[in-house]
């Protein structure tokens, strides 16, 4: 038997301010809805689906698993993302590769990426 990854769970304490945050960064629609869960629809048929589970407590310590989300245009996303509510955490580099540390409302880092010249 083999495993597919099919959700990525991210734990949060308001649902439906995190599901708005999230489907407004990376354009993806509410797919469904369960009591304390909501999911958007994946980018491609096949993909892994970003869903947001409700719990009570507030995030501590940093994440061990984050979203890399990949673009053209880092600095203009991370722009975009902080208008939507995140905060920029830290920015790093290697070789050709840099990415921006970002912070969801709630706290949860993820990463704007991308390739070519540093921007900064």
């Amino acid at each position: 038997m083999a495993l597919r990854h099919v959700f990525t769970v991210i734990d949060c304490n308001d649902l439906e301010a995190q599901v708005a945050f999230w489907s407004a960064l990376t354009g993806l629609e509410r797919l469904g809805e369960a009591p304390g869960y909501a999911w958007l629809a994946p980018q491609a048929e096949g993909a892994s689906v970003i869903a947001f589970q409700q719990v009570p407590e507030a995030k501590s310590g940093k994440n061990r698993v984050h979203l890399d989300l990949h673009t053209d245009d880092v600095l203009a996303e991370v722009g975009r993302a902080t208008e939507l509510g995140a905060s920029e955490v830290d920015r790093q580099a290697w070789d050709d590769f840099h990415w921006v540390v970002m912070a969801d409302p709630e706290g949860n880092e993820f990463c704007i990426a991308g390739g070519g010249a540093k921007p900064w």
